[in-house]
């Protein structure tokens, strides 16, 4: 992996995302880039596709700008230094491909990063599909993989068993390392075949929000979210039986909120509300 030094960093909490498996809607992934979109980064370290990527998995691609020539952009990831003197903590954000081997050494290379950064929390961002409706809040579950560690942060223990990403063996090293790993994951409606899902992103970016207690740049997040659901709405309309399966998700979904909406919800919307208002 090529390094830049002498980058300071502030406490930095690392934010982590690949495409592909673990990014449902794009939404994990577009949460980085929204970031980098928004704050002052630099390139501090960059994987050699050579090491951990099956070129027939993630293909190279072709890329040509007007008056220049075309060159050949190579599947891989990257380590951003954010710089964020407003917040309490500056940020490494990790945006790549989802490798193809070698999963083990990949990890450990990053943790190689977050230690000489001394990081003590790592967040893992992911979107999966699921049984939910588009026209609802999309829920992004907040876990760790390890009691204490859940303990620690106040949220849930994972209990998932079953196939995993390149996030979980993260989560499993950062562990053996005594880095603090936390996941926050999108459930991103499963008929919706767009991508990407504004509304999923916008969802991550209001978890982490609530998580670090800060305020985080929207954008045009929320217009876009909303433009993505009347655009499935739309398709749903036009669809009888998509339509009377989005209407079921609806009822069930509904039902099942009935005893969860407690003033914690109420409370974690106001704390939002006065962070942005503190910050603006």
């Amino acid at each position: 992996m090529q390094q830049i030094d002498g980058v300071q960093l502030r406490k930095p909490v690392m934010i982590v995302a690949f495409t592909g498996w673990n990014d449902a809607g794009e939404s994990a992934s577009s949460l980085v880039q929204h970031l980098l979109a928004h704050w002052d980064h630099q390139l501090i370290a960059e994987y050699d596709p050579e090491d951990y990527y099956d070129y027939q998995v993630n293909r190279p691609f072709i890329r040509s700008e007007e008056n220049k020539e075309r060159e050949i952009v190579w599947p891989t990831t990257r380590v951003f230094a954010a710089l964020t003197p407003e917040l309490p903590n500056d940020f490494l954000l990790v945006l790549g491909a989802e490798p193809s081997m070698r999963w083990q050494g990949f990890s450990a290379e990053l943790l190689d990063i977050a230690d000489d950064y001394e990081v003590d929390l790592t967040l893992l961002i992911g979107g999966l599909l699921a049984d939910v409706p588009h026209s609802r809040p999309i829920q992004v579950n907040v876990t760790a993989s390890h009691p204490d560690v859940a303990a620690r942060f106040d949220v849930e223990l994972s209990t998932y068993q079953g196939a995993t990403g390149i996030l979980g063996v993260i989560s499993d090293l950062a562990f053996k390392r005594d880095i603090n790993s936390v996941s926050l994951w999108a459930a991103v409606p499963h008929y919706v075949s767009t991508t990407p899902s504004p509304k999923a992103t916008l969802a991550l970016v209001e978890a982490l929000e609530d998580f670090l207690e800060i305020s985080l740049p929207q954008a045009d997040l929320r217009n876009q979210s909303l433009e993505w659901e009347k655009s499935v709405d739309r398709m749903a309309s036009e669809d009888a039986e998509v339509g009377d399966y989005v209407k079921e998700l609806e009822k069930n979904k509904d039902e099942s909120e009935i005893q969860e909406a407690t003033g914690d919800s109420i409370a974690k919307e106001l704390e939002r509300f006065l962070r942005r208002q503190e910050n603006s």
